[in-house]
């Protein structure tokens, strides 16, 4: 887990990263420099040229010059595959927008399997703002493929997407929306909690009405009267306290650590030599 390998020797990954990221850019940085490889970066959207109007596609372009591998974050959904498809080189989508978040599924998975020694069956609580959450766009598609049971609790206009849930009841899976997280906590294995994302509100004062509406701190837990697993991709604002940090069942930083594993697994299968 600390040592490094010599997989990706000579290798070099380049983030385009143009939304604010911690886990997911330094996980895959790192995850690149364990197998051998090396990394460079874009750094800030205004100190590039796409500060003075230079497109993605040319940007995209550029960059596949000096790099085996793009790792892409983009406000816009479908960037990632726009990036893909201008460059010969492969491109992992780190999130576009309210899009997907393919490689925090991934991880998701590993994590759950790993928590609960399944994935088959199992009844989940997705929580926060489901409308805009990429992390559980990404997520829920993967978990349909296991017979999960979902409830998705969210104030009504940060609901999830309703071409997203009814994709998921056309695969056999039970979904049931409410704004009782309680209930449905009670009733799941795990609770996968997100924030309310503030940047994704044109009109603050909207924001202010739904920030906080759904908190996880231990008096709560207490009066579960069960075990429950509790994962967030991060970061978090008010939505999990400090104080649940210690509770057994809280995931979320194994959830971290686990990224690294899991985009090293990822990026050797992409650019590993057969």
């Amino acid at each position: 887990r600390k040592s490094s390998l010599n997989l990706l020797k000579g290798k070099v990954l380049v983030t385009l990263f143009f939304e604010p990221s911690t886990r997911t850019r330094l996980s895959f940085e790192a995850a690149m420099q364990r197998l051998g490889g090396g990394v460079i970066s874009m750094g800030s959207v205004e100190g590039s040229s796409v500060a003075k109007g230079e497109t993605l596609r040319d940007t995209a372009q550029t960059v596949a010059q000096y790099a085996d591998v793009i790792v892409i974050r983009h406000p816009r959904i479908g960037s990632a595959k726009e990036v893909a498809d201008a460059v010969s080189i492969p491109v992992i989508n780190a999130g576009d927008g309210a899009g997907q978040h393919p490689t925090q599924a991934l991880l998701d998975l590993y994590t759950i399997r790993k928590e609960l020694g399944t994935l088959k069956n199992l009844s989940i609580t997705l929580v926060g703002d489901l409308k805009n959450g990429r992390t559980v766009h990404a997520l829920v598609e993967v978990l349909s493929h296991f017979g999960v049971h979902f409830y998705f609790v969210a104030p009504s206009v940060l609901r999830m997407p309703g071409e997203i849930t009814e994709r998921m009841k056309e695969k056999g899976c039970e979904v049931i929306e409410t704004d009782d997280l309680a209930m449905a906590a009670s009733k799941s294995d795990l609770v996968y909690m997100t924030r309310i994302q503030k940047e994704r509100f044109a009109d603050v004062s909207e924001y202010e009405k739904v920030k906080g509406s759904y908190i996880l701190n231990r008096e709560f837990l207490g009066r579960l009267k069960k075990r429950i697993t509790i994962l967030h991709p991060l970061p978090r604002v008010d939505e999990i306290s400090p104080e649940v940090d210690s509770y057994p069942g809280a995931a979320y930083f194994r959830q971290v650590r686990n990224g690294v594993f899991v985009r090293m697994a990822l990026l050797a299968m992409v650019l590993a030599k057969k």
